[in-house]
This record gives structure tokens, C-alpha cells and sequence, in this order.
């Protein structure tokens, strides 16, 4: 065993004594050391649960012969984050996770890891750290929040992020934003609709790497109890067999990982971490292939925000493994895959059948013939710019419209609420990319004040930061290279005309290349706006959004 490192011989007398300070016995010590990575706290409500599934977990080892150690990784919400300098620290904790993570496994010996998270940057990072670390490694999630209820209709949290702008615009009182207040989020676990937690836990799933559930299971639900359990035990079994993280995260995993993306209309985020997480795996995943993977992966689910169905109706209409088997009628997935079951997904997902044909559409029956994600390009965006189209309206599908400048969210957001921009606009966001931010904020203010305001249908949003999952609308991020490094983004003049071609995706603005060359000749760099601290030590390794924001040495 990797612990006998820590554990067997003279020489580990030592380690022995310190282990014997912890409590353990030496019937313990004999076992695997399995450790139990817990991203509790008590300030996410998607991770206020997961004391409970830690203990479950813990239990499943010891049933099945193990030493489980719980050790904890941090956690932001970025609901909480959203909207201040908070936001600024979120994308950028799924690094200091994965590298705190690496720190224990490596420096503890242990014999198999059960990641616990949850929310947008835990799963990411934890699922960098497995491949990293390449231990025997599973992942249960504590699970998605049941969806609120006002007025007899099921709401989330970007519901309550529309109504701050519908009271803007005066169409809402502020004693119904304080009911919606009151009752969106009626319980622990990850925000209800298919924003970027629940999708990266439901990519979790796809990849093999989670068990059966792990993505949908309501966290209220003692089935997420029982999950828990089984994950505790089924890592026994995955250290016996020596399954690592990377004989199960390969190449043909992250093509299904990207496949079950477009099939449910995932957050646009899942496009930074997907490539990151491959990175670490030893696996290149560019954007290109998103396209490509796009064009031949029909959308089947329209989870809010796009639509009015929330991960508890995933759940009852049978899953992500229902989705699977409606890929696999098309030949659209690789089901021979081995996965932390010890199974193929071919074995995994028999019998698993789409219960609710409006939930999950049936593959001859699409909410659209390609997929819920678009890589757009054009002289605006030579490297990539990505949009949630399963979440765009039809008549933004096609815009053109002046391009409304601003060089932060802060001032959007005045220029939004305070009644300025104008129908057929193109708001656009710069300075807000992984350097230039620092940490590529989320843009769901904005959007959610645009939509809010009833301008969803004639106003498009561009950014070389990012957007939440709760985020829809024309609503275009990651546009690469960013404003802090010289792109294009960088030199749009107010009133420029931006064309989107989202079916074509391009996106283009109406300059001549002689006029953007001379712009680009009088373009100085920007003051980094943080000099000090862990997010200046990020802006100086951080590389572009189109690879994924994933960190590299200057050369």
C-alpha cells in the first residue's frame, strides 16, 4: 500500500507515534488510508451539508475495510461573491484547491481520495487535483437545492438576480423582490437550475468519475445519504482493483464529458474547466473540437435558466445516464470506457430510460439539432468567444447593433439600471479577463439587469470575462485574446457595429483591418489593477480563457 509509507517499518516509528496521537489503532492503521476531502463550511449553502455526507462517506470506508481521514478544501459562493471585488477570488480558488489538495494527498501517503464538493470552482479543482495526484479517486457531490415557488411557479436564484432589475426598471415592487427573496432558495445544496456547480457535477457523471446520481440527487434527499454511503465503500473496491483517476479520465471520457455538455445545455464555464481538467490529465482539448462536437450533439434539456425545468426534474426524468442512453441511439457517445464503478458506462447506464420525454427530449425530438454551447470567432475574437446559445432567444440568434464601452462591470452596471443603453445595443465588458480582471469575473449582474428590464430580447452582452450559469440572454464571455493582453476586444471604439452570427458563429465588428492596425499602434497596457497578493501572483501565471485560465510559469 502507498501508506506503508507512513506506516510500516522501524523507521516510520515516528510517524506511528503521531498517528497514535490522532486516535487511530493499530487494527486502522492496517487498512488502505483513505482521505476524505471535505469542502464543508459554513457559508455556501451548497456546502452547509457536507459534514453529513463526509460522515456518510467515512462510514461506507470503514464498512468496506478502509481508514477513511477527512482533511478539508476551501470553498467561495459565488452568489455571495457576486457583484464586488469578491468575485475576483472565485475562479481563482479552483487552483488554490487543486493545489492544496495535491499538498495532502502527496504529503500524507494516501492509498485513495473521495472528493467532496459541490459548488462552481470545487468540482473543477478537485477533479484537477485527482489527475494530478492519480490515486484511486471518487467523487460524490452533496447535490443540488430544490427549486423555490412564487406564484405557483418553480424559481431559482437567477430569478431573484432578474428581479433587482425589474424593480430597476419599475415593473417589480420591492415587496415582491422581497418575497422572491424570501423563497428561491428554499434549501441547502447547489443552486437548482443547471448553472455551473450542478453542471460540472453532472460532467462528473459523464466522465465516469462520480457514481450514479451524483450530479442530480436533490442534496435533501436521504438517497444523497445512501450515495454517500456507497461512494465510502465503492473506493475500497477501486484501490483493490489500483483504478486511477487517469485510466478512467482519457481522451475518448472528456469527448462524452463534452457531448453530454451540449446535450444538457451546460454553463458556459464547463468550457474553462473541461480543457483545464484535461490539461492535468495529460489530454489537449481545444476549442475547435467543441464546435465540431457541437454541430453533431443535439441539445435535449432546457434546465433553467434556459427553460422552466430544474435538476429535481433531471432527477425524476431519470438522470444524466437517461440523457446517455438518448446520445447512444446515434452512436454519439464511447460507452467502453472504464469508470470509478469498476464497470464500463455501457454497463453503468443499462436500463436506464428517459422517464419524462419534456424533461429530457428524445433524440428524434431536439429543442435544437446542435449543441447548448457555441465557439464563436471573428476579428473581435480570433481565439474564441462562448455562448450559451440553448439559452439565447430566437431573435438574438442574428443582432447588430452599436457597441456600448465600458472598462468594468461596475460601470455596466450603472449604465444598465440607470436607463442608458438602448434597444439593438451591444454592451461590451472589457478589462475583466483572467489577467486583466484579475480572476475573469462572472458578468450575472449585467445579464440578469438586462433580462430584468425586458431588454434580453434587442440588447447582446460581450465580455473577456465569464458568465454564470444562472446567466441567459445574448450573453457572449471568455472572448480571447482579453483586453489586458492586447486583443481585439481591446480596441472597439463606442458606437463600433457588432455583428453576431451566432448559427455561423462569428462574431465580428465593422472596422477596416488598416483602422484596427492603427488602433492597435496606440494602444498602451493598462496598470495591473491589483499589485500585491495572491491574485497578483495569479495575474502574472494565469494564461488566456480560450486555454482554460490554466496557470503556467512565465517563459
Amino acid at each position: 500500500m502507498k501508506s506503508d509509507s507512513v506506516k510500516k517499518g522501524v523507521s516510520t516509528a515516528p510517524h506511528r507515534s503521531l498517528f497514535n496521537a490522532l486516535g487511530y489503532t493499530e487494527e486502522e492503521r492496517r487498512r488502505p488510508m483513505i482521505g476524505i476531502v471535505c469542502s464543508y463550511n459554513e457559508i455556501v449553502p451548497g456546502h452547509m451539508n457536507l459534514d453529513k455526507i463526509a460522515q456518510a462517506v467515512k462510514m461506507g470506508v470503514a464498512m468496506a475495510g478502509g481508514m477513511p481521514v477527512m482533511f478539508p478544501a476551501i470553498a467561495v459562493c459565488d452568489g455571495i461573491a457576486m457583484g464586488h471585488i469578491g468575485m475576483k477570488y472565485s475562479l481563482v480558488t479552483r487552483d488554490l484547491i487543486a493545489d492544496s489538495t495535491e499538498c495532502m494527498a502527496k504529503a500524507h501517503g494516501f492509498d485513495g481520495l473521495v472528493m467532496i464538493p459541490n459548488c462552481d470552482k470545487n468540482v473543477p479543482g478537485l477533479l484537477m487535483a485527482a489527475a494530478r495526484v492519480n490515486v484511486p479517486t471518487i467523487f460524490v457531490s452533496g447535490g443540488p437545492m430544490l427549486a423555490g415557488r412564487i406564484d405557483g411557479r418553480k424559481r431559482s436564484l437567477s430569478s431573484i438576480f432578474e428581479a433587482v432589475g425589474s424593480v430597476a426598471a419599475g415593473t417589480m415592487t420591492e415587496e415582491k423582490l422581497r418575497e422572491y427573496e424570501e423563497k428561491v432558495c428554499p434549501t441547502c445544496g447547489s443552486c437548482s437550475g443547471m448553472y455551473t456547480a450542478n453542471s460540472m457535477n453532472c460532467l462528473t457523471e459523464a466522465i465516469g468519475m462520480g457514481l450514479q446520481g451524483n450530479g442530480t440527487i436533490p442534496a435533501v434527499y436521504s438517497a444523497r445519504i445512501r450515495l454517500a454511503k456507497h461512494a465510502g465503500m465503492k473506493i475500497m473496491e477501486l484501490v483493490e482493483k489500483d483504478i486511477r483517476p487517469r485510466d478512467i479520465m482519457t481522451k475518448d471520457a472528456f469527448m462524452n464529458a463534452l457531448a453530454m455538455d451540449m446535450a444538457l445545455g451546460c454553463s458556459t464555464n464547463t468550457m474553462l474547466h473541461l480543457p483545464a481538467i484535461a490539461h492535468e490529465a495529460g489530454v489537449e482539448i481545444n476549442m475547435e473540437i467543441a464546435n465540431e462536437v457541437s454541430d453533431r450533439t443535439p441539445n435535449l434539456c432546457h434546465l433553467a435558466p434556459a427553460g422552466p425545468t430544474y435538476m429535481e426534474d433531471l432527477n425524476e426524468a431519470g438522470g444524466i445516464y437517461a440523457v446517455m442512453n438518448e446520445l447512444d441511439k446515434k452512436g454519439l457517445l464511447n460507452l467502453d470506457l472504464m469508470t470509478c464503478t469498476g464497470k464500463t458506462m455501457r454497463e453503468n447506464i443499462q436500463g436506464c430510460v428517459n422517464l419524462d420525454p419534456e424533461v429530457i427530449r428524445p433524440i428524434d425530438n431536439p429543442y435544437m439539432p446542435n449543441g447548448g454551447i457555441a465557439v464563436l470567432k471573428g476579428n473581435l475574437a480570433p481565439d474564441t468567444g462562448i455562448v450559451k446559445r440553448s439559452a439565447v432567444l430566437p431573435e438574438m440568434m442574428v443582432h447588430e447593433g452599436p457597441a456600448r464601452v465600458f472598462d468594468c462591470e461596475e460601470d455596466a452596471i450603472k449604465a444598465i439600471t440607470g436607463g442608458k443603453i438602448n434597444p439593438g445595443d451591444v454592451v461590451v465588458i472589457r478589462y475583466e479577463g483572467p489577467k486583466g480582471g484579475p480572476g475573469m469575473r462572472e458578468m450575472l449582474n449585467p445579464t440578469s439587469a438586462i433580462a430584468g428590464m425586458g431588454l434580453d430580447s434587442t440588447v447582446a452582452l460581450i465580455t473577456d470575462g465569464r458568465f454564470s450559469g444562472a446567466s441567459r440572454g445574448a450573453s457572449i464571455g471568455h472572448v480571447s485574446p482579453e483586453a489586458a493582453v492586447g486583443g481585439p476586444i481591446a480596441l472597439v471604439e463606442e458606437g463600433d457595429i457588432i455583428s453576431i452570427d451566432i448559427p455561423a458563429n462569428k462574431l465580428e465588428m465593422k472596422v477596416s483591418d488598416e483602422e484596427l492596425a492603427a488602433r492597435k499602434a496606440k494602444w498602451q497596457p493598462r496598470e495591473p489593477r491589483v499589485t500585491d497578493g495572491y491574485l497578483h501572483r495569479y495575474a502574472s501565471l494565469v494564461t488566456s480563457g480560450n486555454r482554460g485560465a490554466v496557470l503556467e510559469l512565465p517563459r
